[in-house]
């Protein structure tokens, strides 16, 4: 029985890809870099830090990969700040509640910047429900490298085969079964251009999954 569910956080729980997508290309546009979409599409899932760290070795850049992390964060924590139509991903939350009512244990395990994830968990009241929250920027390989899964499976109450992963982008997919951990692939309309089909499960809403549902995946 499924005890403990490790959720994404971009595209899963919440949308802040359009924000990064816009602090992203204005970086790329102040260093004039091109950057193209289709190798763009190949950062998602990636920590800001390994995305500039390929981008240096790509385009020979020579700014630290520290000081560019840290301008695209600038760029992003403002326009986070000032943009009002951010919101949960449909039926996340319910979904949420509905585990942690059932005494699933939640934790997340996001690509994301601690000072990212504090942001949205603030804004949205979600710290009450996870028991852990694991960044990637403490990892020195992003997914699909499958590090981040394994160590948030090491937090978890139950062994890993009571673990799922819920996941929206192709490297969250790999990471997830190179992690051995079941997977469900999210399939968002906020995540084009990523194939999830590796997923052990594949949804399209939210309102596919409950409580009840969940303990019963394997």
């Amino acid at each position: 029985m499924i005890k403990t569910v490790i959720f994404d956080m971009d595209g899963v729980i919440v949308d802040t890809e359009p924000v990064h997508r816009y602090a992203y290309f204005q970086h790329f546009d102040e260093l004039k870099i091109p950057v193209t979409e289709e190798l763009f599409t190949t950062f998602t899932g990636n920590s800001t830090k390994n995305v500039f760290q390929s981008l240096k070795d790509r385009f020979g850049l020579t700014g630290e990969v520290e000081d560019l992390v840290q301008r695209k964060r600038a760029i992003f924590n403002d326009a986070f700040d000032f943009k009002e139509d951010l919101f949960l991903l449909a039926g996340v939350e319910d979904l949420i509640k509905d585990l942690h009512q059932n005494g699933i244990q939640l934790i997340l395990a996001s690509s994301a910047s601690k000072v990212t994830i504090e942001r949205v968990f603030r804004r949205f009241h979600l710290h009450q429900y996870f028991s852990h929250i694991v960044s990637g920027e403490d990892f020195p390989q992003s997914k699909p490298n499958p590090a981040i899964f394994v160590h948030a499976a090491s937090l978890s109450e139950a062994p890993i085969a009571e673990c799922i992963i819920i996941e929206d982008s192709k490297n969250g997919v790999t990471a997830a079964k190179a992690a051995g951990i079941y997977c469900v692939g999210y399939n968002s309309e906020h995540s084009k251009l990523q194939d999830i089909s590796h997923a052990d499960l594949i949804i399209n809403h939210f309102n596919e999954l409950d409580a009840q549902k969940v303990k019963q995946l394997t």
